[in-house]
């Protein structure tokens, strides 16, 4: 048997103009297989990326889906699914290939292992924006660099979902956060979220505020969502011995490296937690009891209703005015 479905597809590269909402029909799950309806869709920079072409990896053309992040409950479950039954309030693990897979849809039918329980207590659109900025910053700050009280960490992009998660991150390991945003507009709302300080990168160097603000040592941690020839240049902001973590890919030119040494460098990706079941499990206890306990807040810039503002979403997303997780209700 099949279900009818409305989801966002694209059937060619280019701005937020060529996704298009479309009846589709899904099967019924099958073994190891898990039907969502979903309630909250949370966006996100690759999401965007994919759709222009410029992502790591290019989409599957015509008909590609689109959207890592989604959060609702179980429909209906297939063979061998032990984990789940219909009526579980589920998120999608964003760990899964974006043109098959992708959650821009109100049913998406996804393996096992790309659906994980909702932190208990929260509603839909707060639980879209959790899972992919939050497990992204724990992986890169508490497992990759191991975050530890005093160190002071650096955040480019500081204004975006992962970036604000990454503020919260370091603020609850007892680390320093300093934050970077383009325009000034946003520094009290990064200082809200708990950044230490915030360097606006239209008026101020970030190399020397950096070293200004850390008597000069530099950060112990830089993570940077920009890459291209910039993570060379925050290499003057590191403290020797320090991590720096490329997380992103915003600009569009190679990464280089920086030639202050020595310093570690990682190249991280979210699979690297959300690959595993126990990545799963781990990165699940901790966004829930940081949920719990109040050190993780999740901000939402703004809510838009209906698949058919998925446009306007991915035109606000793209504008950078928003500090935040932009999300959609189908």
């Amino acid at each position: 048997m099949t279900t009818s479905a409305r989801n966002v597809l694209f059937h060619e590269l280019g701005g937020p103009d060529v996704f298009t909402v479309e009846e589709i029909e899904l099967p019924d799950p099958g073994p190891g297989e898990v039907l969502v309806r979903v309630e909250a869709l949370g966006l996100n920079r690759a999401e965007a990326m994919l759709r222009a072409g410029t992502y790591w990896y290019q989409p599957t053309l015509p008909g590609s889906r689109n959207g890592y992040e989604a959060a609702g409950e179980v429909a209906a479950v297939g063979a061998g699914v032990t984990a789940f039954t219909p009526g579980d309030p589920v998120l999608a693990a964003a760990n899964f290939d974006l043109s098959s897979h992708g959650v821009y849809g109100d049913l998406v039918l996804l393996p096992e292992t790309s659906v994980v329980p909702r932190p208990a207590g929260v509603d839909a659109v707060t639980a879209a924006a959790v899972w992919l900025t939050y497990t992204t910053a724990y992986g890169a700050l508490v497992e990759r660099a191991r975050v530890a009280a005093g160190d002071r960490v650096l955040i480019t992009g500081a204004s975006s979902g992962v970036g604000s998660a990454a503020v919260q991150v370091a603020r609850r390991a007892g680390a320093v956060p300093i934050a970077t945003t383009r325009t000034a507009a946003k520094r009290q709302a990064l200082l809200g979220l708990g950044a230490e300080h915030v360097i606006v990168t239209d008026a101020e160097d970030v190399v020397e505020e950096t070293r200004r603000l850390t008597g000069g040592r530099g950060a112990e941690i830089v993570m940077d969502a920009i890459g291209g020839p910039v993570f060379r240049e925050l290499g003057g902001a590191a403290a020797e011995d320090a991590t720096m973590i490329s997380y992103g890919w915003l600009s569009e030119r190679p990464i280089e490296l920086p030639r202050n040494w020595p310093v570690t460098v990682h190249g991280y990706s979210n699979f690297t937690v959300t690959g595993t079941a126990d990545g799963r499990r781990r990165a699940a206890h901790y966004i829930g009891s940081g949920l719990a306990d109040g050190t993780l807040r999740p901000v939402v810039a703004e809510v838009f209703d209906g698949l058919d503002r998925i446009a306007d979403a991915h035109r606000l997303m793209e504008s950078n005015r928003h500090t935040g997780k932009i999300v959609v209700r189908p």
